[in-house]
């Protein structure tokens, strides 16, 4: 699995019109994941993101109750280094990602966070405003 970390002064995600999630000084967190990813790795990687001293003052989202916002993410498993068209060969097929990106919205959960989440498989406009800024790519 891999998640795209930003910090964000505030981000919201749409769906038909309708905002579906939304934060302020959290983390905006885009979530992939590839075909030999389980439930155990889902919860890894929430861990991690959740204790990232990525805030100010080195601080993680558990050290100041800092909200996140998830969204689902399959194009982190793109692949441009061919021609002009990219490959999503790597990313998982949906039946297999959205239960897991679900596991690492409810393991973030019950670590104590407060998450905001996209929908999966939505054609979503996704709004954010970077802080630092600070982007970091984490993989498990």
């Amino acid at each position: 699995m891999r998640a795209l970390v930003q910090t964000v002064s505030r981000a919201s995600v749409t769906v038909d019109d309708e905002v579906v999630g939304q934060i302020e000084d959290g983390l905006l967190v885009l979530v992939g994941v590839t075909h030999d990813d389980t439930a155990a790795k889902a919860a890894e990687l929430a861990r991690k993101t959740y204790e990232l001293r990525i805030l100010d003052d080195e601080a993680s989202a558990s050290d100041v109750a800092a909200p996140l916002l998830v969204i689902s993410q399959f194009t982190l498993y793109g692949d441009g280094r061919k021609g002009r068209r990219p490959t999503w060969s790597a990313a998982a097929p949906a039946d297999l990602a959205e239960p897991l990106v679900d596991a690492y919205v409810e393991a973030l959960r019950g670590r104590g966070a407060t998450v905001q989440s996209g929908r999966f498989r939505a054609h979503m406009l996704v709004e954010s405003v970077n802080v630092g800024p600070r982007t970091l790519l984490l993989e498990i």
